[in-house]
């Protein structure tokens, strides 16, 4: 019998003992980006929060979207789940900034490269269908407990998507735009930010909504080891066989996932008209 887990545990164990310092380093950047998102989404008052998010409805989606925010964050704010829901988003929001921070480039290696697509590729495919709860074990051994922990598992669940989409976007470029920049005697650099990327923005922030909905349904495992928010309270109910509080989480989680997915989908529409 082959035994791959205890490879992968030494692995683990010694990039644990070797690599302790820079983890911590990892740590404190990590918790001061998280502490920082939840402390602005803290301090601003609730009905300044509902406020922006239903402006940017308005603007992005259309009236309707804009009332549903209203009537789904106040929902959410009387059921008493806004400190929650506060705590999911700041997490959200800094694993996607990370991830995409990462994915991007990578996306745009993966169009330019066969090699680099040949070595991704499979990475990818591994990352994506590896169940969900798998990624929490290394984020514990390297960061115990917490925010960061949920937060490292969230960025390496949902970064595929990003990295595809990005990719398949530089790709759809039509061939006779990129040798009519190339005719004009536009540079590698200039192909790729004044032509490229452009054209494959529609591709690339679909990318980034699936980022962020992946994101979402992680950062709700991630309650799992005590990262807090909405997902903590999901796992609360269900250890305590609380139906009512199960639901009343689980509903304010469905709500900010179509605020948040209906506003991103928006901006990809846009780009597309």
């Amino acid at each position: 019998m082959i035994d791959i887990g205890k490879y992968v545990e030494s692995a683990v164990n010694w990039l644990t003992e070797n690599f302790g310092g820079f983890f911590d380093f990892i740590r404190m950047i990590g918790n001061g980006l998280i502490e920082g998102a939840e402390s602005v989404l803290m301090f601003t008052p609730f009905y300044v929060l509902i406020f922006l998010l239903a402006l940017l409805a308005f603007f992005k989606v259309g009236k309707g979207m804009a009332v549903f925010t209203v009537i789904g964050l106040v929902f959410i704010y009387l059921l008493g789940f806004w400190v929650e829901t506060m705590e999911t988003l700041a997490l959200i929001v800094t694993s996607t900034f990370v991830a995409l921070v990462i994915a991007i480039p990578l996306g745009i290696l993966m169009s330019k490269s066969l090699l680099a697509e040949k070595i991704i590729r499979p990475i990818l495919d591994f990352m994506q269908t590896m169940p969900a709860f798998v990624y929490l074990i290394p984020a514990v051994l390297f960061f115990s407990i917490g925010k960061l922990p949920g937060a490292f598992a969230t960025i390496i669940f949902a970064m595929p998507p990003a990295v595809r989409l990005t990719s398949l976007g530089i790709k759809q470029v039509p061939s006779d735009v990129v040798e009519a920049a190339r005719a004009f005697g536009a540079t590698g650099t200039q192909l790729l930010f004044k032509v490229e990327l452009p054209l494959a923005l529609k591709t690339i922030l679909t990318g980034v909504n699936q980022t962020i909905m992946m994101a979402l349904s992680m950062v709700v495992i991630a309650g799992m080891i005590a990262a807090g928010g909405l997902g903590e309270k999901v796992l609360e109910g269900i250890n305590n066989l609380n139906i009512g509080l199960g639901f009343e989480s689980g509903l304010s989680v469905v709500i900010l996932a179509i605020i948040l997915d209906r506003i991103t989908q928006a901006f990809g529409k846009q780009e597309h008209e």
